[in-house]
């Protein structure tokens, strides 16, 4: 009865054994693409300012000059960066409001027609250097006949020799030749008709006179060329803060309300405040050259107005500064040049 019992009871066990599922741990993953005991590395962070680098204008392939709007720009800062005009910027763009651009939209900042256009094959059409000599052009001209004329027969030239003459010792040498030529024959006896030499005719001499210039009712434009320009001070004061990359300028001193001069003849192409510069007028001279003049403490002058070296276009103020002061830049094609280096006395 035991035997029979014990036996039950490893049965039982046998099979609680069998039905249970035991209890397994994942495998491990190793990650044989590097050496086990190599460190883990974290990607290095992007620096912040990496974003915030401010791109410049760039030349494409085609000859224009294309910027990029970014967070802060305007019209006028990209304008007097480049040395352009705001109005010839927004032309080439088709901008109906100048205040109206968006960030990454990209500006064209060159005359289009100053721009080579592409023919159809891709190759950019270009005018030929002077100095390349242009190829051989062939024309066709109209055949020649040429008929061949019979050779005539030659004629045998008779050649008569002097006949010797038995001359005295004392004869000279001009009466032998004379003697040995023979008696002179004249043109009458030779049965030839005279040779009259043929009367000069009077040349008559025409006085040419040059057609006159038609009268150019067009005024002359104060905008002069490079080599010609003739710089002056803008005004009269003590230069409180010297030329140099960050000031773009130089600061001259002076007293509320004092006149501010052209410094050249040109062109107003800005009145207005700009940030950083408070109230503003910049002058364009030409293609190469403007001025600007900051700090205003009032414009006399107007957008499109044609200035001449020492006008007065404003008076001095503090507008945007910490004290009374003009701001005075020169820019060539953009880029800003030391004043001091421009200006004279006069």
């Amino acid at each position: 009865m035991n035997v029979v019992r014990t036996a039950g009871v490893m049965s039982a066990l046998l099979l609680a054994a069998c039905a249970s599922d035991p209890v397994r741990s994942p495998a491990p993953v190793v990650d044989r693409t590097r050496p086990a005991n190599a460190p883990s590395v974290k990607p290095a962070p992007v620096p912040a300012t990496a974003s915030a680098a401010r791109p410049v204008a760039t030349t494409a392939p085609d000859g224009g000059k294309y910027y990029t709007v970014r967070v802060g720009d305007t019209l006028y800062s990209i304008a007097l960066e480049n040395g352009l005009d705001y109005k010839e910027v927004a032309a080439w763009n088709h901008l109906a409001d100048p205040n109206l651009i968006k960030i990454d939209q990209i500006l064209l900042l060159s005359d289009p027609n100053d721009i080579a256009a592409p023919d159809t094959a891709g190759v950019v059409v270009r005018p030929l250097r002077p100095d390349s000599a242009p190829a051989p052009v062939k024309i066709d001209t109209p055949a020649v006949v040429v008929t061949p004329v019979a050779p005539t027969a030659p004629v045998a030239a008779v050649v008569s020799y002097p006949k010797a003459l038995k001359l005295s010792h004392g004869t000279d040498a001009a009466t032998v030749a004379r003697q040995a030529e023979g008696p002179v024959q004249t043109a009458a006896q030779a049965g030839a008709a005279p040779i009259k030499p043929l009367d000069p005719k009077p040349v008559e001499k025409i006085d040419v006179k040059p057609d006159p210039k038609p009268a150019d009712n067009k005024p002359a434009s104060p905008v002069l060329g490079e080599e010609d320009l003739n710089w002056s001070w803008p005004t009269v004061g003590k230069v409180i803060t010297p030329f140099s990359d960050a000031a773009k300028g130089i600061d001259i001193g002076g007293k509320l309300g004092q006149p501010v001069l052209a410094a050249s003849a040109g062109r107003v192409v800005y009145v207005g405040t700009m940030r950083g510069y408070g109230k503003l007028v910049i002058v364009k001279h030409n293609k190469t050259y403007l001025s600007a003049y900051a700090h205003n403490s009032q414009s006399l002058v107007k957008e499109g107005d044609n200035v001449k070296k020492g006008d007065k276009i404003a008076e001095m103020g503090n507008t945007d500064a910490e004290q009374v002061k003009l701001h005075f830049e020169i820019r060539r094609f953009g880029k800003p040049v030391d004043p001091t280096k421009y200006l004279t006395a006069g």
